[in-house]
């Protein structure tokens, strides 16, 4: 469990190889002469897109609440996110983009906000409130050792960025794409079971353990 804040300036910890292959990536791209190179490092994305991700969190408790009637939660429960909206992300992009090169370049921000730093329980009960409906957890597997909590002040002095979206309107706009048939629950949706397509169908070939990929 990461039990201090980190921010931009903090020494990175990847614990698993995604995390580990970003933070390599994010060395090799600095190394680049001649471009203008920032890095942005997402807080756990939540929000409706068409192309939907019910691989993390926020849509993924929402999926769950709306084919179940419950919610599961990861043990313990108490792990914390930061949670960000993909609209709000999409706005942190532009910004960068407008912004003048010589305050953006070779920097590095966190996008999300210090008010969606959550405990994953705390999550499920936003959920719950938003929809209006009545609390059922189901907690499962083993206790979850990633836990963080992210300082987002940089981006917000630097660029002057702020989060429009709350979990409680990414909640509702997955919920009613899932009632309107406008999503479902298909194996792409999901980073590790497509993969598990893709191999079954000799598209690619497997890598080892899916799970590092």
């Amino acid at each position: 469990f990461q039990e201090t804040i980190v921010n931009e300036d903090s020494k990175p910890n990847p614990l698993e190889a995604y995390a580990k292959f970003k933070y390599m990536a994010e060395q090799e791209i600095m190394k680049i002469e001649g471009l203008s190179k920032t890095i942005l490092r997402l807080a756990t994305v939540y929000g409706y897109s068409p192309k939907m991700r019910f691989d993390l969190v926020v849509n993924a408790m929402t999926l769950t609440l709306f084919r179940y009637g419950k919610i599961r939660v990861g043990r313990p429960g108490t792990q914390k996110r930061p949670v960000v909206h993909v609209k709000d992300v999409v706005e942190a992009i532009i910004k960068v983009i407008e912004t003048p090169r010589d305050v953006i370049n070779n920097q590095i921000f966190n996008v999300g906000s210090n008010e969606q730093n959550y405990r994953v329980i705390d999550l499920a009960y936003e959920i719950f409130k938003a929809l209006g409906k009545e609390p059922v957890i189901e907690y499962y597997g083993e206790p979850d050792t990633r836990s963080y909590v992210v300082d987002f002040t940089k981006i917000s002095r630097v660029l002057g960025f702020r989060c429009r979206y709350t979990v409680a309107d990414g909640a509702r706009e997955v919920y009613e794409a899932l009632e309107k048939g406008l999503v479902g629950d298909e194996p792409w949706t999901k980073v590790i079971d497509w993969w598990h397509e893709l191999v079954k169908k000799g598209v690619v070939k497997s890598l080892g353990r899916v799970e590092d990929i």
